[in-house]
């Protein structure tokens, strides 16, 4: 599981390879300032009316701060699953508890603005009242996807957020093959 302190920079991580193979460890300001490939999940947390979570990141976030985004998640702890990570940080995140498990939907390796981490994307479904983390979250609300894809061309988004996305589009649409998880 996740290394708890009190500092966001100090939390242990996996480093991985090209391949997704851990090939050591590291505390998380280390991977960010070295530019360490590492591990996240992307939870797309749906409410009962199919509408999405969408916030805004707060100015003290490591990475992409004030930036909004469509997917709660974060960084897998050293030794944590995807699994384990999805649920954790959907949970966390929304300020819940009792979320059925995420949905694993596919992988894809991101390379871009900010680094390099192998990147997992899942659905939830959480009808409970969310209570979000104010450590992490700003701002939110639950959006239908014509409003979400309204907002897309206006607010500054995450990158990796909008590239998995973007694929998660394609994956629907079926124009893509995006990557399986498995």
């Amino acid at each position: 599981m996740a290394e708890q302190l009190s500092k966001p920079e100090d939390e242990v991580l996996d480093v991985v390879d090209e391949h997704d193979r851990v090939v050591g460890r590291a505390r998380r300001g280390e991977v960010y300032a070295r530019g360490l490939r590492h591990r996240c999940v992307f939870v797309l947390a749906r409410d009962g009316e199919g509408r999405i979570f969408v916030h805004r990141r707060t100015a003290h976030k490591l990475v992409f701060p004030s930036r909004y985004d469509m997917f709660v998640g974060g960084v897998l702890g050293a030794g944590e699953t995807y699994d384990e990570a999805a649920l954790r940080e959907a949970e966390e995140e929304l300020g819940v508890s009792g979320l059925p498990a995420p949905t694993p939907l596919f992988r894809f390796l991101y390379e871009g603005a900010g680094g390099s981490w192998w990147s997992a994307v899942y659905e939830v479904r959480c009808d409970l009242a969310v209570s979000p983390q104010v450590t992490e979250v700003a701002w939110h609300a639950f959006l239908s996807e014509g409003e979400l894809e309204a907002a897309l061309g206006v607010w500054e988004w995450v990158p990796d957020g909008l590239e998995a996305f973007a694929r998660l589009l394609e994956l629907r649409r079926g124009e893509g093959a995006a990557p399986r998880c498995g």
